[in-house]
């Protein structure tokens, strides 16, 4: 069955969370707080993993909230539907999640000091993932195939925009003390960034709690207790496989050749470009599988 995508300035959002109003809402009428948060990503790019980082810093590495409080309750995606009810109402200090380019972000932020965390992951591990993805969740077409999805992925096609649209307007905030970008495991950094003086302990048991076992095993952030009418996880695992370069599984050669070439044109001129500016190639250490999620 067909979805009836969404359309906002131009973009798809999935149907079953996103409104025109909420969406209109969120970037023309929503007010942000000096003290709000923001955990912002391309979709399948590490947001599960940053909002437990997160989430964890906020109780101090100490777990409960974690497992007994939903990851959309503990961090409201305030641009959809339901979470934007939920983050009017949420009490300062904020944590909030979106998929938001930049261009349609909220205005007021312009005049706030409110943080931003923007996590960032391979895009051709996130093409493989948003491929699986789409095929569990009902509010995404499921994909004609793999090549195809492809094409839209660096067409812009796909729900959420362009990958690398999304990258080069968020990039641009890179030199604000206000922006934070991670790509992998680097905990201290983030606490310095929040204003958290976290000890070892804390730190350990965040990394401990954040990682990709402990993820699939919570319910909390897993979506495992979503209705098989949301996400139908006999199609799937939500959290799939944790490893950084599964995409050498799914691309063939000319897809690969293809895929870099597009991404040199498109991220040209961009400085300090995530990953890499010509593609090298790098094997992940097993501390960093459980960023992938």
């Amino acid at each position: 069955m067909p979805v009836h995508y969404v359309t906002y300035k131009g973009i798809k959002f999935p149907p079953a969370y996103n409104s025109v109003h909420s969406l209109s809402f969120a970037h023309n009428e929503f007010l942000v707080r000096d003290d709000d948060v923001f955990n912002i990503t391309y979709p399948k790019s590490g947001t599960v993993w940053m909002t437990e980082i997160l989430s964890l810093i906020r109780s101090h590495g100490h777990p409960i909230w974690n497992q007994t409080v939903l990851n959309s309750d503990r961090m409201p995606w305030f641009s959809t539907r339901l979470g934007l009810e939920a983050a009017l109402s949420y009490p300062s200090p904020r944590l909030l999640t979106c998929h938001l380019p930049r261009h349609i972000f909220p205005k007021s932020f312009s005049h706030s000091t409110a943080k931003v965390i923007y996590t960032l992951r391979d895009p051709r591990d996130v093409v493989v993932s948003y491929f699986y993805f789409c095929q569990m969740c009902n509010s995404y077409e499921d994909p004609v195939s793999f090549e195809q999805f492809l094409r839209d992925f660096l067409s812009g096609e796909l729900p959420h925009g362009s990958w690398f649209e999304h990258v080069r307007g968020w990039m641009q905030m890179k030199d604000r003390e206000n922006f934070f970008f991670i790509t992998y495991e680097d905990v201290r950094r983030l606490c310095h960034f929040l204003g958290q003086n976290l000890d070892d302990d804390a730190i350990s048991s965040v990394v401990q709690n954040a990682s990709f076992t402990a993820m699939r095993q919570n319910p909390m952030c897993s979506s495992i207790l979503l209705p098989a009418d949301i996400m139908d996880q006999t199609k799937g695992q939500f959290l799939r496989k944790g490893i950084c370069g599964d995409w050498k599984n799914h691309f063939t050669v000319a897809q690969s050749e293809t895929f870099n070439r597009i991404y040199q044109e498109k991220m040209r001129g961009l400085d300090r470009c995530p990953f890499y500016l010509q593609f090298t190639i790098h094997e992940c250490s097993e501390s960093m599988k459980f960023f992938q999620a």
